[in-house]
């Protein structure tokens, strides 16, 4: 089968397609015949040997994907024929991949294989984030940075859906007029963004989701509200921030670390207990990974060069096949395909 992998640690354009054998599944797993891989910022620092998982070289690329099942290994809940998306620390940028049961989503008719392949890793870092480590309640206003990303967009999704006021931190007029479209509420730049935040919400704001780290995170701190929680989801800006814990005490204020694939890896009813909360709002339509670029797997390295570009705004995905064609999943919305390296 065709695969996308990761042979040398020098960056995107070291990432190639390769024929390997085809995987069997093993107890509770399944095969799935992939429809869409999504790609995200892990398999970026994988290619350069930056990411803190590890997996002996070369080795198929892709923490998550969305397909059929093909096979089901003994004892397993899924069954052959089963629309599923996917996660998992490799193997999803392949014709065909593996995954267990406990990492498996079963998706309603109503998605599409490529809007669901964009969902599992940010949709459900997003809603640990918010959620289970913010214990995010109707009403509260939380702040997004980095918010037109594909872990932005799902942040603000969730934070909608769950009855939050969202102010989404952009670093462009064009990236402002994509997190509008996708429902928040505020929009402010990221220059200068805590006078802008403040002066909109002078009591301050109730958590910050930040993906981004970097010189943001003390002006960050400033935005909160008495009893705000700022929630670190990585590090996409490059340096690791510190935090001085005397503003944390005067101001009653926390910093709570996000760490959802670990957290799951230490409990593997995780992912199926977040699908249950999720899962309405999926069946609703208000889960949409805003697919910015389509790409064939032999455009890989340029599928990754867009996230290096820092250029993505939404989900970008890599297809088996043709980008431009049919993906054969009945599902509403994917009659048509997005040309590689165009916007969806």
């Amino acid at each position: 089968m065709k695969a996308v992998q990761i042979s040398e640690l020098t960056g995107p354009q070291a990432v190639a397609s390769a024929e390997v054998e085809r995987p069997a599944p093993g107890p509770g797993q399944t095969l799935i015949r992939v429809a869409a891989a999504g790609v995200t910022f892990p398999e970026l620092l994988q290619t350069r040997g930056m990411y803190q998982a590890k997996h002996e070289l070369p080795y198929t690329a892709g923490s998550e994907g969305a397909g059929t099942v093909e096979e089901a290994g003994p004892g397993s809940a899924f069954a052959v024929g089963d629309r599923v998306a996917f996660i998992g620390g490799k193997g999803s940028w392949a014709e065909y991949a593996i995954a267990d049961d406990t990492a498996t989503l079963a998706l309603p008719d109503s998605m599409s294989f490529r809007t669901a392949a964009g969902i599992p890793m940010n949709i459900l870092t997003a809603d640990f984030a918010l959620r289970v480590r913010g214990g995010l309640q109707p009403g509260q206003t939380v702040l997004v940075h980095g918010a037109a990303g594909g872990l932005g967009i799902a942040l603000i999704q969730v934070a909608l859906a769950m009855g939050a006021e969202v102010i989404a931190v952009v670093s462009t007029e064009e990236k402002a007029a994509v997190v509008r479209e996708v429902g928040a509420q505020h929009v402010v730049l990221a220059e200068g963004f805590k006078d802008a935040v403040k002066e909109a919400f002078p009591r301050g704001v109730d958590l910050v989701a930040d993906p981004v780290g970097g010189d943001r995170f003390t002006d960050s701190l400033r935005t909160l509200a008495p009893f705000g929680t700022l929630l670190v989801l990585g590090f996409t800006a490059g340096s690791i921030p510190e935090v001085k814990v005397n503003r944390l005490l005067l101001g009653n204020i926390a910093v709570a670390g996000v760490a959802w694939g670990e957290a799951s890896r230490l409990d593997p009813t995780l992912i199926q207990s977040q699908w249950k909360v999720l899962l309405p709002y999926a069946e609703d339509g208000r889960l949409d990974p805003h697919i910015h670029a389509v790409y064939g797997f032999d455009d890989a390295p340029a599928a990754l060069a867009e996230l290096d570009g820092r250029a993505v705004r939404g989900k970008v995905l890599l297809v088996p096949g043709d980008p431009a064609a049919s993906d054969g999943d009945p599902a509403a919305g994917d009659a048509a395909g997005t040309a590689a390296g165009t916007e969806a």
